[in-house]
Parts: C-alpha cells; sequence; structure tokens
C-alpha cells in the first residue's frame, strides 16, 4: 500500500508547493505596493494580502483553518501574542488569525526562501539570535510595534520543538518586552500544524484540519523585570496544559 500512497504523496506536495509559489508571485506585486504606504498603513495592507494568500492556498490543498476561542476574544485589545512552535506549517495560520494589525518576529535565515523571501522580509520583525546587534534592533521595533498600536506575534521558545513534550523551555525575550510596554499576552495553541506537516521533510505535507487555539490573556500589570521568571512559568504551564488537552503525549 505504501508504494502506492508515497508517490500520490510526492505528487500532493509538489502540487501544493507550486501552488504556493503561484500564488505568492501573484500577490508579490501587491506586496511591494502596499510599502510605499510606510510601515505602519503598508505593514497592516501586507497582512491582509498575506490573509488572501494563505486562504486561497488552504482552499487549493484541502487543508481547513479552525479557530477555537476557549474565552472570548478582544480583537481591539492590544496583545503580545505567544505560540508553540513544531512545524513550518506554524506560519501560514499566524496570518489567518492576524484578526487585528499585527508584525510576527521571525527568523533571518527565512529570507533565503525563493519567493516566499521576498514576501516574509516584507512582512516580518527579523531577528538573527546569534548576533546581539540584530537582537537589540529586532526588540526595538517590536516596541515600536506596540507604541503604535500593533499587536506583535513571538514563538517564546525561538527553534522548532524537536522533543516529545508539548513545548520547549522559552527564552525571556517575549515576556520582559511584555512587562516594559505593560501588554497583556495572549498564548495561542497551534494543535496541527506537525501533522500537516513535519519538520523533518517538506515531503510530509497533508490535507486536513488546522485548529488554532486561543486561551485566557495573561495580564502583566503591575509587573516588573523581577516578575519575569514567574511570569514565563505561568505562560508556560498555561500553554502546557492546554496542548495536553488537545493532543496526546508521551507520559513524563
Amino acid at each position: 500500500m505504501n508504494l502506492v500512497l508515497k508517490p500520490l504523496q510526492w505528487l500532493y506536495c509538489l502540487y501544493a508547493f507550486l501552488l504556493f509559489v503561484v500564488f505568492m508571485l501573484l500577490v508579490a506585486p501587491f506586496v511591494f505596493l502596499a510599502l510605499a504606504f510606510g510601515k505602519i498603513k503598508g505593514g497592516n495592507i501586507i497582512y491582509r494580502l498575506c490573509m488572501i494568500w494563505a486562504r486561497c492556498w488552504y482552499c487549493c490543498i484541502g487543508i481547513r483553518h479552525r479557530e477555537i476561542h476557549e474565552t472570548p476574544h478582544q480583537s481591539q485589545q492590544q496583545y503580545i501574542f505567544v505560540a508553540n512552535h513544531i512545524s513550518y506549517m506554524d506560519i501560514p495560520p499566524l496570518v489567518l488569525i492576524s484578526h487585528q494589525p499585527l508584525r510576527i518576529l521571525g527568523k533571518y535565515e527565512m529570507v533565503k526562501i525563493p519567493v516566499f523571501g521576498w514576501i516574509y522580509r516584507a512582512a516580518v520583525i527579523l531577528v538573527d539570535r546569534s548576533n546581539a546587534e540584530t537582537r537589540a534592533r529586532s526588540v526595538r521595533a517590536l516596541k515600536s510595534a506596540i507604541r503604535h498600536g500593533i499587536s506583535i506575534f513571538i514563538f517564546p521558545e525561538g527553534t522548532f520543538n524537536e522533543t516529545s513534550a508539548p513545548l520547549k523551555s522559552f527564552f525571556d525575550g517575549a515576556f520582559r518586552i511584555a512587562i516594559e510596554t505593560e501588554t497583556p499576552i495572549k498564548p495561542v495553541l497551534l494543535i496541527d500544524t506537525l501533522e500537516r506537516l513535519h519538520f523533518k521533510s517538506i515531503f510530509s505535507l497533508t490535507p486536513g484540519p488546522n485548529r488554532v487555539v486561543f486561551l485566557e490573556e495573561v495580564p502583566v500589570s503591575g509587573l516588573t523585570t523581577d516578575d519575569i521568571p514567574r511570569l514565563k512559568q505561568q505562560v508556560y504551564e498555561l500553554m502546557d496544559a492546554g496542548l495536553r488537552r488537545y493532543r496526546t503525549y508521551p507520559s513524563a
């Protein structure tokens, strides 16, 4: 059976990646036009364009986006969104849930991907974690976005979680910025992205559901930088428990 299914899997992946590029090429001219409107308005337009791209791509390849709100989501509220990170398919859901002005902190290495890298560079706040200067610059850019009324999105694990546990340990960055800007944290769970595309192979893409779960917000009012470890642990436990409600993990 695998001898039959494997070629079909590869054909599906080739079809999906071809459409990925085609839709990116169709959106790219409008992205470059949006840049003329400046970082704030132009950036917001780019995210709307990326949402259209993601919806069209999902529809054509049989992936179903679904949002689950465990508590009511205030789209007018400004947040620092944090999510688990386990697949390259973590990116499309982020633009699909950008129902408010949003900027994503993304790894610099992704700009090297042909076509996608052009739009990625225009849409995200880039960070090279190996370079202290670019890390500091990205923090300034994130805080600037917050000052302009824009929410931000950070993967606190930094890199893919390739362990069997729900989460890797968190970096301090998202929690430090939350406290310093007095912006509440909104944890988000990406439930099915590993099933849609495993980090081990780009030829593991499959159609199916891609759920995004919004957890309750975590306020930071009154906290200081001394509270970063406690805040980080609180969010970690909230997300860990949430992931265990929706997925099965090996016993500790």
